[in-house]
């Protein structure tokens, strides 16, 4: 998410532990002490005030990088259909396709067209 040098200068783990417990803590209904357990079955053996310190410390600055990448209003995408063929018989391919990062959101094949889509 961002450099370790940005946000976590002087710290005694890497940006990546303290990435990784408080993705963990706000991401999944996880105690503190789950979080611990968490981390020490990766070796890494931090308390459980400390995930506490760095909830505190940088929740806000990933949830507002989080919430920055997320599908804002007005985000443009389409419906396309392809007709293939699949073992010598016709099916529809539809897509949606968000157009602003060419980014894949939903795929389904049929073997019957969608007369009310199309």
């Amino acid at each position: 998410m961002t450099s370790a040098t940005s946000i976590d200068r002087g710290d005694r783990f890497p940006a990546e532990v303290i990435q990784q417990a408080v993705w963990l803590y706000f991401r999944f209904p996880l105690s503190l002490r789950m979080v611990e357990d968490l981390l020490a079955a990766r070796g890494i053996i931090v308390s459980h005030e400390t995930v506490r310190c760095w909830a505190e410390k940088f929740g806000r600055i990933y949830a507002n990088k989080i919430r920055r990448r997320a599908p804002q209003f007005g985000d443009k995408w389409h419906l396309e259909d392809v007709v293939i063929s699949i073992n010598g018989k016709k099916h529809w391919l539809w897509r949606a396709v968000a157009s602003r990062r060419r980014l894949r959101i939903w795929c389904k094949t049929s073997r019957a067209r969608w007369r009310r889509a199309a």
